[in-house]
Parts: structure tokens; sequence; C-alpha cells
């Protein structure tokens, strides 16, 4: 199916703007670029120029009578993060309403995973800190994984992984995802004013509407979403800000109001998919742009030498996140799977072996993005809490990415056998002879 329906634009530049959003839509793309902005930001933070980059991150503008006087890190991880937001909104309606989630026994073992996935993390990190009650406010740092980066590492290591693996991790991905979402909205969230909420709330009501009633035109046209359903969306993030409620929860719901399936009322646009199009279009914007941008003015941590890297080590919080992520993602997915197996009839897809759910498990443990985001809202500013927890899950993230490479890098292998394998016999002298005699020829 057509992602865009428009006529291919004419303009100087096209062809090469064209090519690097195509690039950019690559899932390893993404992930490069996220550690690559981070790895630049560390370097830089650690430099002897590391005031010009905590300048930059801390400059602030905006509009205060609109509370949008933000900083720069402000507003890359409450406003460019609503992007990367809205894209996993997106997906995540598209596999409810015509994905892998909306029969719950195809979805019920993923989404048990996930949920097993958050909680047995934040339970070792309660265990850790649990001495220091101040450090308790950081148990849902190791609970998240990063999609882009996961599914990244994922495509670079799996040429040969049964399909249903994939889509295993990316359905635990997603609902991981929701979860943060869900953890982000409930427990960092407070002092909510009520007016700036209700007026996002008809906001987004009104961005549903005009996206559904012009649902022909969008798809057709490039430019329509930017000058009608952008300046809506806008301001519903703005007033949502204002409200108190974390801003990127504005890009979930917003992409929660973008149709899905094609209309039965307007058979011109059947086949046309308004969500899966504006997935298409915005990706490189997220991959490109927002994520790598987040992670630039996130990750920049001052180490602060020997002695800095040392306290960090010994941080409770460190211990922890590393920890629940490492072994609590691993550990909680294959524990979770396991007990749905025994106490239901529910069973693993046949493809599927637990070494495979092994590799995904300590896949899973890759919490770039969103960890990022729940360091910066665990702690008070100013914390060193915060950067040891960003300097934690950098670690974590390494160490799981390397982890879960050896074990799928290994099982790949295996696959890539198996299906060498399975084509000589199939070429093969097995056949029976009366499949290789010539065809008699007729009369």
């Amino acid at each position: 199916m057509s992602h865009d329906t428009t006529r291919t634009p004419h303009w100087p530049g096209y062809a090469e703007v064209h090519r690097v959003t195509t690039v950019l839509r690559r899932e390893s793309v993404g992930g490069m670029l996220l550690v690559m902005a981070a790895i630049i930001a560390i370097v830089w933070a650690n430099s002897p120029v590391s005031e010009a980059y905590f300048a930059l991150r801390d400059f602030r503008f905006g509009y205060e009578p609109w509370h949008l006087e933000l900083s720069v890190g402000s507003w890359a991880a409450d406003g460019l993060l609503a992007v990367f937001f809205f894209l996993v909104g997106l997906e995540l309606k598209r596999e409810i309403v015509v994905g892998s989630l909306r029969h719950l026994n195809t979805a019920i073992v993923p989404v048990t995973a996930a949920f097993a996935g958050v909680a047995v993390p934040a339970l070792i990190y309660v265990a850790i800190v649990h001495a220091q009650p101040s450090l308790l406010a950081g148990w849902a740092i190791p609970t998240a994984t990063d999609i882009a980066f996961a599914v990244a590492v994922l495509a670079l290591v799996g040429s040969h992984l049964p399909g249903p693996l994939r889509i295993f991790l990316l359905t635990l991905a997603v609902v991981d995802d929701l979860i943060a979402i869900a953890i982000i909205a409930v427990f960092y969230t407070s002092d909510i004013a009520l007016v700036p909420l209700a007026v996002f709330a008809v906001l987004v009501v009104v961005y549903g509407v005009i996206a559904h009633r012009g649902r022909a035109w969008f798809a057709r046209t490039s430019w329509g979403a930017w000058v009608v359903l952008l300046p809506i969306g806008f301001a519903a993030w703005a007033f949502l800000h204002a409200s108190g409620v974390h801003a990127t929860i504005a890009g979930v719901a917003l992409a929660f109001t973008i149709p899905v399936a094609a209309s039965r009322r307007q058979p011109e646009v059947r086949g046309m998919d308004l969500s899966e199009q504006f997935e298409h279009r915005f990706r490189p914007l997220s991959a490109g742009i927002a994520v790598p941008l987040f992670a630039f003015f996130a990750a920049g941590v001052s180490v602060g030498g020997g002695e800095g890297l040392l306290r960090a080590v010994t941080d409770p919080v460190t211990l922890g996140v590393v920890a629940g992520l490492v072994l609590g993602k691993p550990l909680g997915i294959l524990l979770g799977v396991r007990l749905l197996t025994l106490v239901t009839k529910v069973r693993l897809d046949p493809a599927l072996k637990w070494i495979d759910l092994a590799g995904v498990g300590l896949l899973a443990g890759i919490g770039f993005t969103v960890s990022l985001l729940i360091a910066e809202l665990s702690f008070p500013d100013g914390s060193p809490h915060t950067d040891d927890a960003k300097i934690a899950i950098m670690v974590a993230s390494l160490l799981a990415s390397i982890l879960a490479s050896s074990v799928l890098l290994l099982r790949n292998r295996r696959y890539k056998q198996l299906a060498l394998a399975e084509k000589v016999d199939a070429d093969g002298d097995d056949v029976p002879d009366v499949y290789q005699r010539p065809r008699p020829e007729a009369g």
C-alpha cells in the first residue's frame, strides 16, 4: 500500500531530501543516530569546553506568561520528545486496532512479558536502595525499554531470526512504552491545574474530529497536517504542559485520535490508512531530529574525574538501575512467560525457543530514551543521583546490547544454517523420481 498519495513534487533538492528521509526510516539508522548523539554529549560534557555544552543546554527561551520559558534541554525533553511519543501512540493504536494486540490469544504472551518486565526491575531497584528512602523515587527508571534502540540492534544482528520473535519484541516494547506513559502520568505528575487540562481535552477532541473529517484531504496532501493539525497539536501540548501533566503525554493522546482503518462512509479513501501515512511521514523527524536531540541534551553528564566516577559506581541508584535493566528485564520477561504457560493453556509460538526469548529479554534491557526521561523526573534539580542514574542507564544499555547481541548472533547463525539445510534438501536428490522424469509427449 502506498504511504503517500501525493504527486511527486518537482522542487530543487527534493531528490536529496527524499533520499535522506528514506535512510532515516531504517530502524538501524535511528538507533545509530541516538547512540552517536549520546556519545558526543558525554565527550563534550567532560571536555575542557564543557561549560559551552551546559550553557547551551541551560539557555532559556520562550513565552513566560504561557509557562513556556524553558531551557533548551527542557524543550528537547518536553517538546521534541512529544514527537517520539506521537509515533509511539500511532504504532500502539495500530497494534490495538489491526495488529497483534487485537486478539487476546496472540497478545497475551508479549503483554504478560511486558508487565513482568516492568515489575521485576522495579522490585530489584527497590531492594537495592530501600535503605535510603529518598532514592525510592527512581524505582521506575529501569522499567522502560527503548523501542528504537532495541529494534535497531535486532535489525543489525537478526537477519535470519524467526519473524514471530521480531513481532514479540515490537509488541513487548510498545506495551512497555504504554506502561511507561502511564507511570509518568500517574507517579510523576503533581499540582494539576484543571482549567488548562480541560482546554487540552477539548483541543484533543477538535484535533481528532478534524483528522477524521479531513482524512481524505490529509492523505492526498503532504502539507495539510502541517498547516491544520500541527497548530492545534502544539496548542494542546502547551495547555497540557501548563496543567502540570508531563507534556509528552500529549503526543500519545493526539496520536490516538488519528484514524487507522479506512472509513466505510468514504469509499474514495478506502485502502488509505492515515495513521500509517502519518507514521511514514513523521518518522524521519522523530528518528533524525527529535530523539537524537533529546539524547544529546539528556545524556551529557559530567563524570567529575576519578572521584566522581567512584561516587557514581558506589551510588545505590547506579547499582539499582544497572541490575534492574541488565538482570531484571530478562528475568522478568522469562518468568512472566513461564508462569503464563504453566497456569494457563497458552503456549509459546512453535517458531520460538526459550533461548530466543532470553536474547530478547536482554535486548529489552536497553532503556535509553524513556529511562533518561524518567531519571530527570525522579530526583530534584541538581541532584547528583540524576547524573548517576543517567550514567547507569548508558552503562546498562551498553551491557544489555552486548549481551543480547552475543546471544542473538549465535541464534541467528543457527537459524541461517537451518535455512541453508532446508534449501539444500529442497534442491537435492531426495525428490521422488516421478517428479524428475520428463513428462511424456502428448499423443
